[in-house]
């Protein structure tokens, strides 16, 4: 059962946000099994824990593609985050400047990205590739100038989110694009239909960062991720938000890590709610966890110092876990599931 905390945190966001954003933020496709399974598939996870082991000093640095954060925990890519605060992406950024947290900006921010890496923020930008392929040429050139380290890709999104009783957010959300406008917006280049991984390679070539591959749920298509020379695979399943009745996350993660063995770094995300969720990723192969719903959930709530309240408890209760696993470091729980890999080798 999610800790009286997230539900708080949600009901407090919902009061501040207008109905139609809030069921934006907080929906899935479909009829939302997908995006209700997430959470519960983390529970489902059970641990063996260590004992007799020294858990004194708990370390939970983690490197990522060469930098190292304060912990396994990131801020996955949201969209339209001014519409939850009116410094959106800006005091999301902040937050994690002040707490060392990796933060992966959406192409369809609302926020400039040079304004982003003023922060001090360490980011990635995520990045939709269009049917038109030429309008992602300005928006790589205008992230890699302004600072962005890596560029996940996301390949799950062959359509737009579906569900029949959400409401329209257009005319709220027209105001609150970028000013470097999200390639795949609605519009007649949308999601490219036709995605391959030479569009990934050509990401590559063009702005000279690592690539990642977002949404990724089946072992084969990771390892062709892999074989392709990806510095990362990011299991994912969207938050729900596309294919209804996918699987979750955490019950695809663990025959990924198997396939791939270290030939890529690996990321999670999807119903990661607390710190427990985070352990149980790692515990699973994962080397961060990804989290897009709660923080978003905070920002709305109370703006950045909810966000940094938020990163915070969540170290302190990834820091609380590993000590009562026996574990000092997040690598050492590598073997906390009987069915765990070190994909690490």
């Amino acid at each position: 059962m999610e800790a009286p905390w997230q539900a708080e945190l949600e009901a407090r966001a919902r009061v501040k946000l207008p109905t139609a954003v809030y069921r934006y933020f907080a929906d899935g496709a479909g009829q939302g099994v997908t995006t209700a399974e997430a959470h519960g598939a983390w529970q489902r996870i059970r641990f063996i824990p260590h004992v007799l082991r020294d858990v004194r000093d708990v370390d939970l640095s983690t490197t990522l593609l060469g930098t190292t954060y304060a912990a396994p925990i990131g801020l996955a890519p949201t969209s339209l985050q001014r519409l939850a605060h009116p410094d959106g992406e800006l005091a999301m950024a902040r937050a994690a400047a002040a707490t060392r947290t990796l933060l992966c900006v959406s192409s369809n921010a609302g926020t400039r990205f040079c304004d982003i890496s003023e922060t001090g923020a360490s980011w990635w930008l995520q990045l939709y590739v269009p049917d038109d392929r030429a309008l992602v040429e300005p928006l790589l050139e205008d992230a890699v100038s302004a600072g962005a380290s890596a560029v996940v890709v996301t390949v799950d999104a062959a359509g737009t989110r579906v569900r029949a009783d959400a409401e329209p957010l257009d005319e709220v959300a027209a105001g609150y694009r970028t000013n470097h406008a999200d390639p795949a917006a609605p519009g007649p280049a949308g999601h490219a239909l036709d995605l391959g991984m030479e569009d990934l390679e050509r990401v590559a070539r063009v702005t000279g960062l690592p690539v990642i591959a977002k949404g990724v749920l089946r072992p084969d298509d990771a390892r062709r991720c892999a074989e392709a020379g990806l510095a990362a695979v990011w299991v994912s399943n969207h938050g729900g938000r596309q294919l209804d009745r996918s699987v979750a996350t955490a019950d695809a993660f663990g025959p990924i890590a198997r396939e791939v063995r270290g030939a890529v770094e690996l990321y999670a995300d999807g119903g990661i709610r607390g710190g427990l969720d985070v352990l149980a990723a790692i515990a699973t192969g994962a080397d961060t966890a990804f989290l897009g719903r709660l923080p978003l959930f905070a920002l709305a709530a109370g703006g950045q110092s909810a966000v940094v309240d938020v990163l915070q408890r969540l170290h302190e209760e990834l820091g609380d876990a590993l000590r009562r696993a026996g574990c000092a470091t997040p690598p050492d729980a590598r073997d906390l599931v009987a069915t765990a890999v070190d994909h690490r080798g």
